[in-house]
């Protein structure tokens, strides 16, 4: 059975940082593209940031500069470093997993993320 667990989430302060983690059971991380999302009330699912399984990372336009994805391939975990975080960041923030080659998609349960002061 197929599993991602988020954690890392929580209350900061605008400026602050947090660093989210996912940890993948049941799949073999290095066969999959990554990504984070999240999801404000009221609001669509978006993009935050996807790393390939090559490697290769992409970013929405709100988070460059601010939020590094990255993969311990060892660890079968994805990670998200979230820095000079602001109000408009705040929101459930989900992880997915598609698998290369048969498109599989797996979606973690999310974590909450609010930055307040």
């Amino acid at each position: 059975q197929v599993q991602l667990v988020e954690s890392g989430g929580g209350l900061v302060q605008p400026g602050g940082s947090l660093r989210l983690s996912c940890a993948a059971s049941g799949i073999i991380l290095s066969g999959n593209d990554m990504g984070w999302y999240r999801q404000a009330p009221g609001e669509e699912r978006q993009l935050v940031a996807t790393i390939s399984a090559g490697g290769i990372t992409t970013y929405a336009d709100s988070v460059k500069g601010r939020f590094t994805i990255s993969r311990d391939n060892a660890k079968n975990t994805v990670y998200l470093q979230m820095n000079s975080l602001k109000p408009e960041d705040t929101a459930v923030y989900y992880c997915k997993a598609r698998r290369l080659y048969s498109g599989v998609q797996n979606w973690g349960q999310g974590t909450q993320v609010t930055v307040s002061s």
